[in-house]
């Protein structure tokens, strides 16, 4: 079974650019990766920039991309702010701000947490 997961970023203009990660969305894993190894707005973005994804991995060249690894269709997802906040089916949304870090929402909860601090407690 996978735990779904939605990665953004948010964008100077109020958009947020995002991808779909199918396994391991948890924040003992995609949420530890996420704040310790993409911590930079390059990172995020570079890492954006390869679609949709099946694992994300310490590195990029380690994570298994759709479109690079399976020589599937290329998808990033542009939405607004306002959209990128409401319920989606993913248990876990992580959203980076440049300036700021990682923020990331379990599913069900309405509000965001700081992703340093829910990696550190375990709780959201």
């Amino acid at each position: 079974m996978s735990t779904r997961s939605n990665i953004g970023i948010l964008n100077q203009d109020g958009t947020v650019d995002y991808i779909y990660c199918h396994f391991d969305g948890y924040l003992d894993h995609n949420g530890t990766i996420l704040n310790e190894n993409y911590n930079t707005e390059e990172k995020v973005r570079e890492l954006i920039s390869l679609g949709n994804m099946s694992v994300l991995a310490e590195t990029i060249e380690h994570s298994i991309f759709y479109k690079r690894d399976r020589k599937e269709s290329l998808k990033i997802y542009k939405t607004s702010y306002a959209d990128y906040t409401k319920e989606y089916f993913e248990e876990y949304v992580y959203l980076f701000t440049p300036g700021k870090g990682w923020e990331v929402r379990e599913y069900g909860i309405s509000y965001w947490a700081d992703l340093n601090e829910a990696v550190k407690t375990k709780l959201i």
